[in-house]
């Protein structure tokens, strides 16, 4: 099969991640082209480890690349996604897709009107403890759903919705296909000017309720996930990639722990990616998933500093 060009725009914490998984694991598959950022001293660096080119300027990029990672700043989305899809290059963003919704709308637009991917990076819908409970999890009555984190000291141009709890969002979305009929989200900002610790309900019309709780200024790392079905409940750990179902037998609840083969989610994610261009296939996360993950994390956010203009 012949090697994708690709380059990758942006190589701040995201970015050089996806730079060493292009390059020691996926080399197979793609030709890292080239990388791009403001900061010219520290992408050096990483063009010297990784012996890939430097490009000052990402719109030298045009007839080299057949496909993208844009791993810039949220507020630079758009207009580095929108810039690579008018000139016919597949495109990956990291999430959230963009800041708005009629960006969204515009990036989804060009990229149908030229046959175009456009994947949005949504890690944890390709971590093997979801992959392991995905075809399980049907029908869901309560979903619980909590992320924490040290204080990172970067994605600072966002809230903890937009940067933490919008992963959760798309994982409901995907588990729970009904309308959302009810939000109910508060929040408050602790070491920045913007959310940094977040709880929400969500109720949907099919009767299912999931609770959210988001945290940047947590002394630790937690992801996990709780979903409870009809006579069963199942808990994942993202973080160690773990996953046991609880089932009732008789007056019995019988835990399993699932067999689970860890991978790293975002070789896998990168991987889906390339087999949507080679194979010409629907991104497991397209722009429209990745808008409607936005979409209700827009409306949290709103909602959030509504109830604190409130108090």
């Amino acid at each position: 099969m012949k090697k994708l060009n690709l380059a990758i725009v942006g190589i701040g914490h995201l970015g050089s991640r996806h730079l060493k998984v292009c390059c020691e694991g996926l080399s197979s598959k793609i030709n890292v082209v080239g990388i791009c950022d403001l900061d010219k001293k520290r992408t050096l660096k990483f063009c010297e480890h990784y012996k890939v080119p430097y490009i000052k300027d990402y719109k030298e990029l045009v007839g080299k690349i057949d496909a993208v990672n844009v791993c810039v700043p949220t507020t630079n989305h758009f207009e580095v996604a929108k810039f690579f899809l008018e000139n016919k290059i597949h495109t990956f963003i990291e999430k959230p897709i963009t800041s708005t919704l009629k960006e969204a709308d515009q990036l989804i637009e060009i990229a149908q009107k030229n046959n175009l991917k456009l994947q949005v990076g949504h890690v944890e819908r390709f971590n093997s403890a979801f992959r392991a409970i995905q075809h399980l999890a049907k029908n869901p009555v309560f979903i619980e759903c909590h992320r924490l984190n040290h204080f990172p000291n970067r994605s600072l141009d966002i809230g903890v919705v937009m940067d933490l709890m919008i992963h959760d969002i798309d994982i409901v979305l995907g588990l729970n296909r009904s309308p959302l009929n009810h939000v109910h989200a508060v929040g408050v900002n602790v070491l920045t000017k913007l959310e940094d610790i977040a709880n929400v309900r969500l109720a949907f019309d099919n009767g299912c309720v999931c609770n959210l709780t988001a945290s940047r200024v947590s002394d630790k790392v937690e992801r996990k996930i709780r979903i409870f079905l009809k006579n069963t409940y199942i808990s994942l750990d993202y973080v160690n990639q773990e996953a046991f179902i609880y089932k009732r037998h008789g007056k019995l609840i019988l835990k399993h722990r699932l067999p689970i083969e860890k991978e790293e989610p975002l070789k896998k994610e990168l991987e889906s990616f390339i087999d949507c261009i080679v194979k010409n296939k629907k991104p497991v996360i397209s722009g429209v998933e990745g808008r409607d993950a936005l979409k209700v994390a827009l409306d949290i956010t709103q909602q959030v500093w509504d109830n604190r203009k409130n108090l």
